[in-house]
């Protein structure tokens, strides 16, 4: 937990033909061995994530994935399948075509597919140093693909820096500038944030939504005091003036607004994320709907990471209880986590996600918006467990 996590690194995938060079331009970029090189097409297979800082592009994801034209019946469908969720996570992506061969149909599908997905992306034409003409090369590219083509060679390094500089400006354009917290405070702020200590809080540390909270605290020149529940009484009352705002875990919403003076601005680690990486009103929206299930609906439980369950877990365990008892009614619960994600939402009658704290914010929204055109209400773990508790948003 030392570095940027996943989710909050700006996402660069590179996709093309196998042995297009793609791993061999990652290394290059990298200054190591970051994938497999081999000149038997195919080597990547599932996709592979290195986490970089670059300078000047600060921290980074480069996922290297298959190639798109993988012609192996089962093997190859799955591994292009794979390679498609990423196109749908990236920040931004690196189209790379083998200047040997020229830029043909299939580098324009993939622009096709990448401009349908909303990816912002650059075209490198890689392996100038084999081609006969590769001014010509990089021309035809630029042309065919609509957007302006580098010439590089990952053997050489020759065009891997003008790619840095370009991938620098690129993620200057796109970078969100969203906050957490920081937006809303101003130097010198005091916030008070409760963090109960339970059996699902990793040992030695707090869970990552408290970490980035606590950091863009700091980062806005405010100050940050942490405290349990037990505690907040006495943290106020040792202050010279109310605090600006204080940050709750959401299973304690409750307890904290009765003791937190209804001057001071309250609010929950899940309510700020739902702003942060997802969409606030949808998600506010989707936890009424609570007050409408009937029996036999299907519920979606998602979480956006895979870890150890254990004896009260929040999403498998404590929210389907508690929604159980405060509708009375038979409801239906299924569980997806990590990656997986249905294609089909409109079995369900409610989607009930985590945070998000380890997704890309593009891979969070996609989910929300899939849950929107469907048609299903979507909420998140902390919003509905305010809304279980009785707390007015």
């Amino acid at each position: 937990m030392n570095s940027t996590p996943e989710g909050e690194r700006f996402r660069i995938s590179f996709f093309g033909r196998r042995n297009a060079g793609k791993s061999s331009l990652i290394n290059a970029l990298c200054g190591q061995q970051v994938s497999i090189v081999s000149d038997v097409p195919g080597t990547t297979t599932d996709p592979v994530r290195k986490a970089v800082e670059m300078l000047p592009l600060g921290p980074v994801l480069f996922v290297d994935t298959a190639g798109l034209d993988d012609d192996d019946a089962e093997v190859g469908a799955l591994r292009i399948k794979r390679a498609g969720e990423e196109m749908r996570k990236s920040d931004f992506a690196v189209l790379v075509a083998d200047g040997r061969c020229g830029i043909d149909g299939f580098a324009e599908e993939i622009a096709s597919r990448l401009r349908a997905a909303g990816v912002p992306f650059a075209a490198v034409v890689n392996k100038i140093d084999l081609c006969g003409d590769p001014d010509g090369a990089v021309l035809e590219a630029s042309r065919r693909l609509k957007v302006k083509a580098l010439g590089v060679s990952a053997l050489t390094g020759a065009g891997v820096d003008e790619l840095k500089k370009a991938l620098s400006e690129m993620k200057s354009g796109v970078a969100s500038g969203l906050r957490i917290v920081g937006d809303r405070l101003s130097p010198g702020d005091v916030v008070v944030l409760v963090t109960p200590i339970d059996a699902a809080a990793p040992k030695g540390r707090l869970i990552l939504p408290q970490q980035q909270t606590i950091r863009d605290v700091l980062d806005s020149n405010a100050a940050a005091i942490v405290t349990q529940t037990d505690g907040l009484e006495k943290v106020l009352a040792s202050l010279k003036n109310p605090p600006k705002m204080v940050i709750t875990d959401s299973q304690a919403f409750a307890e904290v607004r009765s003791i937190v003076p209804a001057s001071v601005e309250l609010t929950s680690f899940s309510i700020l994320f739902a702003r942060y990486k997802g969409d606030y009103e949808v998600q506010k929206t989707g936890a009424e709907t609570l007050d409408h299930l009937r029996d036999g609906d299907r519920v979606l439980v998602a979480e956006g990471c895979t870890h150890r369950r254990q004896c009260g877990d929040i999403g498998t365990q404590k929210i389907p209880a508690w929604m159980l008892e405060k509708t009375g009614k038979k409801l239906v619960f299924e569980f997806v986590s990590g990656n997986a994600w249905p294609e089909d939402l409109s079995p369900y009658s409610l989607v009930v996600h985590c945070g998000g704290c380890m997704l890309p914010r593009r891979e969070m929204r996609r989910r929300i918006d899939a849950a929107v055109k469907a048609g299903v209400p979507i909420s998140n773990y902390g919003i509905l467990i305010a809304k279980l508790r009785g707390v007015e948003l």
